[in-house]
């Protein structure tokens, strides 16, 4: 257990590191206001502290910086919510000023204004797509060969695919397949198409369409969707403007996990409802060693839909992000709660 005094210098130490990015000494923090003991004191404390294990030297510096230990402790129980400022509170609220139907843009556009407001990577995982609903499939033919199948869900996500007409073929035969489609499909998960369309589909197109067999399998090959859940990023490269990331071999690992996403997936899809913040090796990434992870969930009533995540350095302004965090969730929830229930 940490003394009152031994919490203040620790505080004022992650607090300063934090703004920073410059190991602290006894002599800048015996300049601060808020610390009122002599510098042997200080220097004495910051011992114990680190012998403790909550700061540690650095190799370039007589100064000490906040240790992973350090930092969650100082999460865990010296952090209080930030009150957001009212450009914060704006920027946020701009996301979804606008008329937005389509649940893809509002997650878009939420990652590109958390990566603008905190100068740190933002990540969102989408809803699995595998939930999602077929609303209505449009085919526009290009040519007597080739037709371009427009797939839409019930949270607006969006698929074009080309594919092969069989021979002889029409508009008119193009109509009655476009019908029967979104008569048998319109509403039948993603991940029931395929079954539906052999078991429904097949006998109306028998019926209806010339050479419906091979119509069918272009239909069928058309249709596969990937199911797996989708990211987005916003500032990809912001963490190459840390000072801790000026080396770039120390920052290839990581950016390397970023491009390829399914590392940061990993990351990401299993954790609780809530706030959940992972620093430095309890992401078990070697890519994330210098780096802290915090995610949010976003919800419809008690489903929850996906994750809105914050990558940014162990040093991160752990406070803003978690009430950015905090607040974004909670009024994405709220519009896609409105954007379900109307759809």
């Amino acid at each position: 257990m940490l003394t009152d005094r031994q919490l203040l210098i620790f505080q004022v130490i992650v607090d300063d590191f934090i703004q920073t990015a410059q190991p602290v000494g006894s002599r800048t923090l015996s300049k601060k206001e808020e610390v009122s003991f002599s510098s042997a004191t200080i220097r004495n404390e910051m011992a114990d502290l680190e012998e403790l294990g909550f700061i540690e030297k650095t190799h370039t510096s007589s100064g000490r910086i906040p240790s992973e230990k350090g930092y969650r402790y100082y999460v865990d129980h010296l952090l209080s919510p930030q009150k957001l400022n009212q450009y914060d509170i704006h920027k946020v609220q701009s996301i979804f000023a606008e008329r937005i139907y389509e649940l893809e843009k509002i997650v878009q556009k939420s990652a590109k204004i958390l990566s603008e407001l905190t100068n740190y990577t933002s990540i969102v995982l989408g809803p699995a797509v595998r939930d999602n609903k077929l609303k209505k499939i449009q085919i526009v033919p290009l040519n007597k060969e080739t037709a371009i199948a427009i797939i839409i869900t019930d949270t607006g996500h969006v698929e074009n695919r080309m594919f092969h007409l069989p021979e002889n073929i029409d508009a008119g035969d193009l109509e009655k397949v476009v019908n029967i489609l979104n008569d048998r499909l319109s509403g039948a998960p993603l991940e029931s198409l395929n079954n539906k369309l052999y078991k429904e589909v097949a006998v109306l197109l028998r019926h209806h369409i010339n050479n419906y067999d091979l119509m069918l399998n272009s239909i069928a090959d058309t249709i596969k969707i990937p199911t797996y859940d989708k990211l987005f990023f916003g500032g990809k490269t912001n963490m190459l403007s840390q000072p801790e990331f000026h080396d770039i071999e120390k920052v290839k690992n990581l950016m390397n996990m970023i491009e390829q996403e399914e590392g940061i997936y990993d990351l990401i899809r299993k954790n609780k409802a809530g706030i959940n913040i992972k620093i430095g090796r309890e992401n078990n990434n070697s890519a994330m060693e210098n780096c802290s992870l915090i995610t949010a969930s976003y919800s419809i009533g008690t489903e929850q839909l996906g994750t809105i995540a914050i990558l940014g350095p162990t040093r991160m302004e752990y406070s803003r992000v978690i009430s950015l965090l905090n607040y974004i969730s909670a009024d994405l929830s709220a519009v896609l709660s409105k954007l379900y229930q109307n759809s």
